[in-house]
């Protein structure tokens, strides 16, 4: 794997001889930014639309998680909406990843209250007194296993009327869908520059490590794990976003 000094996504550029699953390592973490922005569709919005779902359901006195935080993208742009007594809590098992998101925190000029953790999210992390959680594009990475476990802790760390935001890469309930909307994604690959031999080679390195769900799957489990309240409130072929919500 290679990656380009300037933090633009390179890593599946040159053709890889010996195949292996992908992984958050130094040189992903590198152009991370680039690498999702890139592969993401409507990124940038979604991040604004997990931000202003979290100020309503913010409370006083609790704090916000962030499971799967990468570089802090998400946490920096809830930063301006949220009241600065509020502790943000960010959760990754990639220690640099983490040391990224602490730089750009503190570029960022970032002064409430923060914590960043070295946590396996598929070993009962600790969650407690939050009224957002955030998981964007995580569960997925998680074995399918242990995500309901995951679920129910995120479920009873949250408190009464305190809100789980959800993104995820999807399968479309219908195969025949889901091939256009895999064709549709690649599409957009292209056009943001990607080269058929980074498609093909980021794919098969993500085959055994991006479990993804259908949308009703999804929905079943969050049901399963108490969430009976949630809605959709982003769709793109197959990526979604779901908000949940812990009821009183």
């Amino acid at each position: 794997m290679t990656f380009s000094k300037n933090g633009q996504d390179a890593v599946f550029s040159e053709e890889i001889t010996k195949p292996a699953d992908f992984k958050f390592n130094k040189s992903v973490v590198s152009v991370f930014d680039d690498m999702v922005n890139r592969s993401v569709p409507f990124y940038g919005e979604i991040q604004r639309m997990i931000a202003e779902l979290a100020a309503d359901f913010v409370q006083k006195g609790t704090d916000v998680y962030d499971l799967g935080c990468s570089t802090g993208t998400t946490l920096i742009g809830l930063d301006s909406l949220v009241s600065g007594d509020i502790r943000f809590i960010g959760l990754d098992e990639a220690p640099e990843m983490l040391e990224k998101c602490k730089r750009k925190l503190t570029e960022a000029g970032i002064r409430r209250p923060y914590e960043l953790r070295v946590a396996d999210l598929q070993q009962n992390p600790e969650i407690s007194n939050a009224s957002v959680v955030v998981m964007c594009l995580t569960l997925q990475f998680i074995r399918p296993i242990y995500r309901e476990k995951l679920l129910k802790r995120i479920f009873d760390g949250l408190v009464p009327g305190g809100v789980f935001i959800l993104v995820e890469k999807v399968l479309a309930e219908d195969s025949f869908y889901n091939r256009g909307f895999i064709k549709y994604y690649y599409d957009y690959k292209r056009r943001n520059h990607y080269s058929e031999l980074e498609i093909s080679q980021k794919r098969e390195a993500l085959e055994n490590v991006l479990v993804p769900y259908k949308l009703s799957e999804n929905s079943l489990l969050l049901r399963e794990t108490g969430f009976v309240n949630h809605e959709t409130f982003f769709k793109w072929y197959n990526f979604s976003g779901i908000i949940a919500q812990k009821l009183q």
